[in-house]
Order: C-alpha cells, then structure tokens, then sequence
C-alpha cells in the first residue's frame, strides 16, 4: 500500500508540474489574448456569435472520425506519413519588393497563405508568417528548406494588411510585431483586433469585421468580407474570433482573398454577389478526410473558383508547411491534373517569384516535378 500510494503521489505531482509548465507557458504574449467583456457583448449584435462562440453558416463538423483522440494523437506523432517534407531546399527567387512599380499590378508568394501585393498603386499584405515557424513550439511545424527567403525586413510599408483568422499559420506574432511601424491599416475579423492590440498595434489602424460587411477604404477602393467555413483559436479556447475571407475591391479589379474555408454553399453566393472575379486566391492543402469539412480539397478548390466565377486561380496553403498527411507535392499537382479540362487559368509561382497580373501571356512551371 505504501508503494502504491507513494506511486500516485508521484504521478499527481508530475502531472500538476506539467499542468503548471503548460499554464505558465500559455502565458506568453504569442498566444495573444481573447475578446474582453465588453468585445463579447459587441459580438452579440453578429448573427454569426451564439452562446459565447462564432459558428459557421451550417452546421461543421471539425473533426470527422471515430477514432479515439489517443490514437488520432499517436497516429499523428509517430506513424510514418512518407513525403510530408521535401528532402532537399525548394527553390526560390528573392524579388526586391521595394522596387516594384506602383502601376504593375504584381503579387509575390512567400509560401503557405502569406503573399504581397501591388494593386492599383496600393501595397497589400495577407496572412504574414515570416518566422520560420507555424506554431507556439518552433521545431514542430518548421518551415521547408529554402521557402524563408523573406523576412519582415523586405517589406517595404503596407497600406492594407488582411488577416484571415486567428491560427498560427496565418497570424504570427514574431512577424506582426516586426511589422508594426509599416502598417498603416489592417483588416480582420471581429475578435482578431484583441490580439493585435495586445501585441501594441494601435486600435484605430484595426477595422475588425463580421462577415457580409463592406468598408470604403478611399481612393476608390472597398473592402468586402465574406464568409468561410473554418474555425478559430490559438489556444485551448476555440472560435472567440471570426475566421472570414475578404473580397478586394478596387478601381480596376476585382480580387477573392480566400482564407482558410471547407467547401459550402457560400462560395456561390459571394460569385454571384461580387463576381466575376479577375483573380481568386483559395487554399489547396492540408486536407485530410478526417477533417474534410474545414479545407478545401483540390477538386472542390477548382469547383469553388467555378462557384466564384474566377478567371484566374491561385492555389496557396501548401509549399512551406506540413499540417496534414498528404506528399508535400501531392495539393499542387493534384490541382494541376484535375484542371487539364478545365481551362482555368492556374498561378503557380515559386515562392519569390514576380506575378503580373496583368501578364495574361505569363507562364509558370511545374517547379514541383522531379523534387523529392
């Protein structure tokens, strides 16, 4: 009995210093803060906010098997997944941001979901994640040889930043904080602002948004938001913020800024309130059957471009990071093939790479082939 009950005293007490570890870790500015009281009562003026958390239009599932958790976390831990990683550096190219035209009309891809943009004269920047990392504990999820070319020191300043949600592969604390001084506006959905702010960022800069809102951004460009299925949180505490996707309407264009969204009714309806689009950016990896509902699988990314009445698509969420299962390679030539007969016209820059868009007659390689 002795033993017995020196046993559990021993495990108690590891299991609160580890709790205490974990708490004490939590504490760290990265993982931002949550909507104070007087944020959540705002919130309940949103269609989208009921009994304490944001919801999706339909009913989602997050997680869609019957697994236990233990094994799901074991599969995810040791089970052998071959190619999630590039073997060797990817290939890159480091344009000058500083020296592109304000007329040009060009994006830049730093890989995942984050890219640069000149539209219209107006400098935008979405979903940074310059750290080499997406997640609280840098060597899980690193980035890939070869993909951090930029840091947020090649960022000249940004007159709008787009924030898409809250998750650590889209808002990354050590780049919003180096960024800060260049920022001159930024965009993001309700309850995102708490973080930002929380990091210094002056709340008169932050436009927090719920979905089917529209802000006039002057010189004749308007900022849409509308819906994505998808969820939130950088903690233990999920959906106190609004994941959303944002239409950039300006002068000349017409561009789809699509987040992280499962496939839904919701695309066609943005395409047949603000379509035709000349450009839209939508995620194509990280999927997985086991969460099937909460990212787009390649098919359904090119349906969803149809649905939005797209003349150009660029896929993005893939090329950087390793959040899922799939061969690193597999989301980019996956699309690639399914849209043989389709015709639509597919971005697939290497990260770096300049892109006109106006360039209609640009063309791009398979970089992809024949890597590892």
């Amino acid at each position: 009995m002795r033993i017995l009950k020196k046993i559990m005293i021993v495990s108690i007490t590891i299991i609160g210093l580890i709790a205490v570890g974990v708490w004490l870790f939590m504490q760290h500015p990265k993982f931002g803060k949550l909507p104070d009281k007087s944020r959540l009562e705002a919130f309940d003026d949103s269609p989208n906010f009921k009994d304490g958390s944001f919801h999706n239009l339909h009913p989602t599932q997050m997680m869609t098997t019957d697994e236990p958790f233990v094994k799901q976390l074991y599969g995810f831990l040791f089970k052998k997944k071959p190619r999630l990683k590039p073997e060797g550096a990817l290939p890159s190219v480091k344009t000058d941001l500083f020296k592109l035209g304000k007329d040009e009309n060009s994006l830049v891809w730093f890989g995942h979901s984050s890219y640069f943009m000149i539209i219209d004269g107006k400098k935008v920047l979405v979903d940074p994640v310059l750290s080499g990392a997406a997640s609280p504990v840098p060597f899980l999820v690193k980035a890939f040889d070869g993909t951090d070319v930029y840091t947020a020191a090649d960022i000249p300043d940004i007159d709008y930043l787009f924030i898409t949600h809250d998750h650590w592969d889209h808002l990354d604390y050590k780049t919003i904080l180096e960024l800060k001084p260049k920022i001159k506006q930024v965009y993001c959905g309700l309850g995102v602002g708490a973080h930002l702010e929380h990091w210094g960022y002056d709340p008169k800069i932050i436009t927090e948004m719920d979905w089917n809102e529209s802000k006039d951004a002057g010189d004749g460009f308007l900022i849409h938001s509308t819906t994505a299925r998808h969820f939130s949180g950088r903690g233990l505490t999920r959906n106190k913020s609004l994941w959303l996707s944002f239409v950039l309407q300006t002068p000349k264009t017409k561009i789809f800024i699509g987040g992280d969204s499962g496939y839904d009714t919701h695309f066609k309806l943005i395409g047949d309130q603000f379509g035709p689009f000349d450009l839209a950016i939508l995620e194509n990896g990280q999927y997985n059957q086991k969460w099937k509902f909460i990212h787009l699988f390649p098919a359904q990314g090119l349906q969803a471009a149809k649905d939005l009445k797209a003349k150009q698509l660029f896929p993005v969420h893939s090329g950087k990071f390793s959040l899922a299962e799939h061969p690193w390679d597999e989301p980019l030539s996956d699309i690639v093939r399914l849209n043989t007969n389709n015709h639509l016209r597919l971005l697939t820059p290497i990260i770096g790479e300049k892109v006109g868009l106006n360039d209609s007659l640009q063309k791009f390689t398979n970089w992809w082939e024949g890597l590892d």
